[in-house]
């Protein structure tokens, strides 16, 4: 039966949500295996008025709404919280969004791991249970967080999962980057 127009309809998705969606959909069209990607988060708005060369990129994008800019160059490191606790942002960069690939395996596969952290990914790596996702983790300066995560398995964009708790420590770390 169709939706009639007295019908309640459900809530709009925050422009956080929004812009995170769309970022998380743009990382995963170039697949799995990618290092991770950092995004400024900034008032479509502002963009239009500074940047005028990205108006027809930004033709159909809500002004209220934010527009994901990659940073390009992010040094590759296998310690990704100093790296965060290394960024400040400008203050036109009203958020912040971070893709990053991950394994996840049962807690059990975690006992007994060698001391040297190769050897231990490794032997987590090649775990028969292990799962790949990728999470998207984003926050605004106003104290907003989400993360989506991505399967491997079920690599679709209607298979995403959205949650504030998916990532704690993540959107935590990434929040920090915001702060004065």
């Amino acid at each position: 039966m169709p939706n009639s127009p007295d019908a309640p309809q459900p809530p709009a998705p925050s422009a956080l949500l929004a812009a995170a969606a769309d970022t998380e959909r743009h990382v995963s069209r170039l697949g799995w295996d990618q290092p991770p990607r950092l995004f400024a988060l900034v008032r479509t708005a502002l963009l239009r008025e500074r940047e005028p060369a990205l108006l027809d990129q930004l033709a159909e994008a809500d002004d209220e709404g934010f527009t994901a800019v990659e940073q390009e160059g992010l040094p590759r490191t296998a310690d990704l919280e100093s790296l965060l606790g290394r960024v400040s942002w400008p203050e036109d960069v009203e958020g912040v969004a971070l893709a990053v690939e991950r394994i996840v395996v049962p807690p059990e596969a975690e006992r007994d791991l060698p001391q040297d952290p190769a050897a231990a990914t490794d032997r987590l790596a090649a775990h028969p249970d292990r799962k790949d996702v990728r999470l998207l983790a984003a926050c605004l300066r106003d104290g907003e967080q989400i993360c989506l995560l991505r399967q491997r398995d079920h690599d679709s964009d209607d298979a995403v999962a959205i949650g504030k708790d998916i990532a704690p420590g993540l959107t935590a770390a990434l929040a920090m980057t915001l702060k004065d």
